[in-house]
């Protein structure tokens, strides 16, 4: 059952809040200043699938001491968003929300999850297809419309991994972006964004964004269709380029895109360190026409090796990685304020009909008549969710950095702590110093990392991610070709 947690005021200072974006086109907008709004995003999820743990009451945004940490740290990072992955919605998450709200930073949720009943099964999606599942998925919408920061919600992520899945399960994600869609109409104040995020298998991945994003009959109101698409992409490895990343190419495909397409994931970490040399091409005039930014895969150092930063679970402390000052230094190199500052564009992309000649692979299904809603969703969506958690933003007192953190070489870090930034104010690299160097610490190699791996398995049949190593890092290390 769910349970509204109590919530907890802290005390003095009520954060100020992110300006709820919208979209137009294929543009995410800030509807006061009329700009458009490029996603500097990392991919949130400590301790892995791990890090979701309902039996014991843990996600990652449930423990205030640890999102204040991180924020902080993604603060001086140049971070403007988080994507998390496993949610627990009967949890409260009104301390974290406002840490990053404060923070300046918006965030991307998943509504699924690795565990059983808590996402669609790509193979044989009909047999999870139930009204339990999406009171699941709505109940984390529940829990995160109040929120001005949460950007979006995802539908699915990399459920289409290859021709197999794509025969029989794009009906059904598009099924259950058209419910969530539906019950946020219903039961926000706001029409929050829902979306696909893709596995960047070029093989499906064209079919993939025009199956989502075309109009059902031509209706502009088709409430099946993705308000946005997003791709996990490890194509740019070490010091590559935009044509040899193959970046050349997804710009070509997305150029004409009716909805904002952006990276949910990127950042190969073959060679490692990495470099991101990707990022002066993402934020540059090389992609922001097509693209709307992305998230860098991940904050925290998992068994696959792509960490920003290295936890001690035991104790919360942290220490940095080279990647986190290789890609500080990146971003240290674009001029945010004249990214964030390009106006919208005045003439949206239309959305193409839907139709099978849209598709492409012959394996593609391209049939656009859609499951209906099992038995009994239609009364969740009507009434709603019930009991249904409420989160809101919520005061804190204090913004000081509690765990001890410690630089690359091993040296402590002092008087870390988020600066919580002015109404309406978007985090931008040097918003926050990032604290001081008091002495000299032990290396990376004496952090202890206790957290568990992943399994690859369950992320090729779920929707949600189990953070193991990517598909595209996958199948390139497996010598596949997909481009």
């Amino acid at each position: 059952m769910l349970v509204q947690s109590a919530l907890v005021a802290l005390g003095a200072t009520l954060a100020a809040a992110v300006q709820p974006l919208e979209v137009k086109g294929n543009q995410f907008i800030n509807p006061d200043t009329g700009n458009a709004f490029q996603i500097v995003g990392v991919a949130y999820q400590p301790g892995g699938s791990a890090g979701y743990d309902p039996s014991h009451g843990r996600d990652p945004l449930s423990d205030s001491e640890v999102c204040m940490r991180d924020a902080a740290l993604m603060q001086s990072l140049g971070a403007n968003a988080i994507r998390v992955y496993n949610l627990d919605p009967n949890l409260n998450h009104d301390e974290c929300a406002s840490i990053f709200n404060a923070a300046g930073m918006y965030m991307l949720i998943d509504v699924n999850s690795p565990l059983p009943g808590e996402a669609l099964v790509n193979f044989e999606p009909w047999t999870s297809y139930y009204a339990a599942y999406l009171n699941r998925t709505f109940a984390v919408v529940e829990g995160f419309k109040n929120y001005p920061n949460t950007l979006a919600f995802f539908s699915g992520n990399e459920v289409i991994s290859d021709e197999k899945v794509a025969k029989t399960v794009p009906p059904y994600v598009r099924a259950v972006t058209r419910d969530l869609k539906n019950y946020i109409k219903k039961h926000s104040k706001r029409q929050i964004p829902v979306g696909y995020s893709a596995a960047d298998v070029r093989i499906v991945l064209e079919d993939s964004w025009n199956y989502f994003q075309c109009a059902i009959d031509g209706e502009e109101d088709d409430m099946s269709r993705a308000d946005i698409f997003a791709l996990n992409s490890y194509s740019w490895c070490g010091d590559s380029s935009f044509k040899e990343a193959s970046y050349d190419q997804l710009v070509t495909m997305f150029q004409k895109s009716s909805v904002p397409v952006f990276f949910s994931e990127f950042g190969c970490n073959t060679p490692s360190p990495r470099v991101f040399t990707e990022i002066q091409s993402i934020y540059g005039s090389d992609m922001t026409g097509a693209f709307a930014g992305g998230v860098v895969y991940e904050y925290t150092q998992e068994d696959n090796n792509y960490g920003l930063a290295k936890i001690n679970t035991k104790d919360q402390s942290l220490q940095l990685q080279e990647d986190f000052r290789s890609l500080q230094k990146q971003y240290s190199k674009v001029d945010f304020s004249s990214v964030q500052s390009v106006k919208a564009v005045s003439t949206a992309n239309s959305a193409p009909e839907c139709k099978a000649s849209l598709i492409k692979n012959k394996s593609f299904n391209s049939n656009f008549t859609l499951p209906k809603l099992p038995p009994g969703a239609q009364e969740i969506i009507d009434e709603g969710v019930s009991p249904a958690p409420v989160g809101k933003i919520v005061d804190i007192s204090d913004w000081k950095v509690v765990p001890q953190v410690k630089d690359v070489d091993g040296s402590v870090m002092s008087d870390l702590a988020v600066k919580p930034l002015d109404d309406d104010a978007v985090n931008t690299p040097g918003t926050n110093a990032g604290g001081s160097i008091t002495s000299a610490g032990s290396t990376s190699d004496e952090t202890t990392d206790d957290s568990t791996s992943d399994d690859a398995e369950s992320a090729a049949v779920r929707f949600s991610s189990s953070l193991a190593i990517p598909v595209m890092a996958a199948l390139a290390m497996a010598g596949v070709q997909l481009f």
